[in-house]
């Protein structure tokens, strides 16, 4: 498994080693140990699936406190643009993204941590989309920011006319009026404490 940083340190992408053949192939999607290595103690408590059409945005979408999630997200089948937003106020790198390809012949997995916005959009025909989580959904702290607000200023890939959203993501707020984390609260080495593993 290989970490590589992204232009926001907090947030890291996890490239699996594939081992294959003409039968198939095998790869470790997930090792706890080497996943606290590198991120902190994290148990991840919810897993979820969905299967989205080519143009399928789903987001920006996070939970408020207290019941905050950070996300592990990955794709089965297909090739999404993902994309996490930094929400926390007087990070360095607020109201900035990353962006990042993740589909079935690399197998990327991002990880998204608590204080950030979290969406996808689909650039294939179909794709199936799963990601663990450290928290479960709660409903009414369900919240999110609008997708192609100018201030973010995200690439998408595709054009606005082929984006299909629900209703909901259709009419999220804007980014400057969510206040919801402070980055004190919400630094990476405060939320995952780190311990000593021995791989």
């Amino acid at each position: 498994m290989q970490v590589i940083s992204s232009t926001i340190p907090d947030v890291l992408i996890f490239e699996p080693t594939l081992f294959g053949d003409d039968r198939g192939y095998f790869f470790e999607s997930f090792r706890q140990d080497f996943f606290e290595q590198h991120v902190g103690q994290v148990a991840f408590v919810q897993e979820n699936e969905s299967k989205s059409v080519y143009g399928v945005l789903r987001g920006l979408h996070f939970q408020k406190p207290p019941f905050t999630q950070s996300k592990l997200v990955r794709v089965l089948y297909g090739s999404v643009l993902d994309v996490a937003v930094d929400l926390r106020l007087g990070s360095p790198w607020y109201g900035r993204h990353v962006s990042c390809q993740l589909d079935t012949e690399r197998k990327r997995m991002l990880w998204i941590p608590k204080g950030f916005a979290h969406g996808f959009l689909v650039l294939s025909k179909e794709a199936v989309f799963a990601y663990k989580c450290d928290n479960y959904y709660t409903p009414s702290h369900d919240a999110g920011i609008l997708w192609n607000d100018p201030s973010l200023a995200i690439e998408w890939q595709l054009p606005a006319e082929v984006i299909r959203v629900s209703g909901k993501d259709a009419v999220q707020p804007l980014f400057s009026s969510v206040d919801t984390f402070l980055y004190e609260e919400f630094r990476q080495e405060k939320l995952y404490p780190r311990k000593s593993v021995t791989l």
